[in-house]
């Protein structure tokens, strides 16, 4: 017998996590991202990361067409790109509204993230109502800042000691 819904929604409620914004280019679907919380890193070496995307996102088949993303971890001051990307724009809208740039492999990266990282898929798996997509590092950009963080259904920021 498995939690009810409500109950595992609540209780994943308790897990803080930092905010992404996973973004593909291919040349049928052209540029797509999405906000994605559900983001680790797999492994060291090889480098590799995975993120898990709903069954019915189309940034989604983009991935699956081009077989690379890039993972952009959020700073604190861009909650309203969170927002953006989080769905109700178009993903022209979503491009145009926030900087970025072309990748070394193609893919766009958020210029004002505190990470991107441009991998290669590597494998993919099915389970429940999400993909779960593994990708190896081809690039990382590393940038000064404060990650968004995401805490019972709410921004929060991070509170840092002198």
């Amino acid at each position: 017998m498995t939690v009810a819904v409500d109950e595992f929604k609540k209780a994943m409620q308790l897990w803080a996590s930092g905010v992404t914004v996973v973004t593909t280019h291919s040349e049928k679907f052209g540029l797509q991202g999405m906000t994605v919380t559900a983001f680790s890193s797999v492994s060291i070496n090889p480098p590799q990361v995975l993120v898990c995307i709903n069954e019915s996102a189309d940034t989604g088949m983009g991935i699956q067409e081009s077989q690379r993303f890039a993972v952009n971890v959020l700073s604190a001051t861009q909650q309203d790109v969170s927002n953006q990307f989080a769905g109700g724009s178009s993903q022209q809208q979503r491009f145009e509204n926030t900087p970025w740039t072309m990748g070394i492999t193609d893919i766009p990266i958020l210029d004002n993230s505190i990470m991107s990282l441009e991998c290669k898929v590597i494998d993919k798996v099915f389970a429940g109502t999400h993909w779960i997509i593994i990708g190896e590092v081809q690039e990382s950009v590393c940038r000064a800042g404060v990650p968004l963080l995401y805490f019972q259904g709410a921004y929060q920021q991070l509170l840092i000691q002198p």
